[in-house]
């Protein structure tokens, strides 16, 4: 018959798994303030790279997406305040900020056009155009950083895939997985027909009418009857090359 630990045995165990739960408690301090050492250094670092290389990361949109990765990695966002060190230091915390209110200029201008929803690239043409070319290259990755900085507005500003291409929504209009597969078909053409949705997507004449009378009703298309054929063409200018055609005033 086995025999059972007695009292000394039960208080050994209990000291010898104190002493490791204390043991375990101790690594972990000192690996905390092991990370905690090395992310100061990181960060004092990137301060004195910032300070090296300022005129770069100000004009360089390549070199200044690069920076933010580097301050992703070590926790430090730039951009978190147009006050403080990194500010002062760069500026790019107001140039962000400049950025959005241009960018909220654009997304209003061209709205009754495209009903809200335009095509990043072209919304990154139309900024360029505005800001000359003396003010500096701005990047598509400028772009959402200071679009990701409007989300406070909360008037429905974000950046949505469809297909290969990325549009900016300016307005809070839910699009469904219908809506979506239309617009990345009209990005061959610019437009699609009923019966192109139809065939492409093996879908019903009544779930194809309803979708695009949905994407009418919201603003993001528009109708081109003007054909011999009698095809009516729902042309959607936020994938659509007339896009272009707008005028924003500079």
């Amino acid at each position: 018959m086995r025999r059972r630990p007695g009292i000394g045995g039960l208080q050994t165990h209990a000291a010898a798994r104190d002493q490791f739960r204390l043991l375990g408690e101790n690594v972990a301090k000192i690996r905390t303030d092991l990370m905690k050492e090395q992310l100061a250094t990181f960060r004092s670092q990137l301060e004195d790279f910032a300070r090296k290389h300022k005129n770069d990361i100000r004009k360089n949109p390549a070199f200044r997406s690069q920076f933010h990765e580097m301050c992703a990695k070590v926790g430090v966002d730039p951009l978190a305040s147009n006050k403080g060190f990194w500010a002062e230091l760069l500026g790019i915390g107001d140039f962000y900020y400049e950025l959005g209110v241009q960018i909220v200029d654009i997304c209003l201008a061209t709205r009754a056009h495209n009903g809200g929803l335009i095509n990043l690239q072209e919304l990154c043409h139309l900024l360029r155009q505005r800001r000359k070319s003396d003010r500096g290259v701005v990047s598509e990755d400028d772009c959402l950083r200071a679009i990701s900085k409007l989300k406070v507005l909360g008037s429905g500003f974000e950046v949505i895939s469809v297909g290969k291409k990325k549009l900016v929504r300016s307005v809070p209009t839910e699009l469904n997985k219908d809506h979506n597969e239309i617009l990345e078909l009209a990005q061959a053409q610019g437009f699609v027909t009923v019966d192109e949705v139809e065939r492409r997507l093996s879908w019903s004449s009544g779930r194809a009418v309803d979708a695009l009378d949905t994407l009418l009703d919201e603003g993001l298309a528009m109708i081109d009857d003007g054909h011999r054929d009698g095809k009516r063409r729902y042309w959607f200018p936020c994938v659509s090359p007339i896009s272009s055609l707008v005028g924003v005033d500079s």
